[in-house]
């Protein structure tokens, strides 16, 4: 007799979870570069480039000192020396950030150290292709520093 309209509502989208999928654990200096898609999380030292398409912690007991740190998602607890360039920075009331952060979205707890400057932006290119995680150079063919 009465009929019903039916409601077309769009489904809520789902977010994918952002995982930790690696550990620079305590204890452990590593120079380098770490590019790829996945989470990182530093808990030892780091120095070098990080082009990250995904989450990077830096643990309590983390530092890193990079240039120009890009990744997707950044959350500092521990140091990190160079600038951040990320879709959302967090800094922790243990986190201290001596450089400049560009982002869309930035929080900070009571007590959090920033000694730079913060540029909110609308949107951010993080230069990462659609899809696809940043290039990756190939390894040397050299093991133990010497040539094969």
């Amino acid at each position: 007799m009465f009929k019903r309209n039916p409601q077309t509502t769009p489904a809520p989208s789902i977010q994918p979870v952002e995982r930790i999928t690696s550990v620079l654990g305590a204890g452990i200096i590593w120079q380098g570069s770490i590019n790829g898609s996945g989470g990182v999380r530093v808990e030892g030292i780091f120095e070098g480039q990080i082009a990250l398409k995904g989450l990077l912690v830096v643990g309590e007991t983390g530092k890193v000192t990079c240039e120009n740190v890009r990744a997707l998602n950044v959350i500092v607890a521990g140091a990190v020396k160079g600038n951040i360039t990320a879709q959302k920075v967090e800094i922790r009331s243990t986190g201290r950030v001596w450089g400049d952060i560009v982002t869309t979205a930035f929080a900070t707890e009571e007590g959090a150290f920033l000694r730079g400057q913060i540029r909110v932006e609308e949107a951010l290119d993080m230069g990462f292709d659609q899809g696809e995680a940043p290039a990756v150079e190939p390894l040397s063919s050299s093991t133990n520093g010497q040539g094969t």
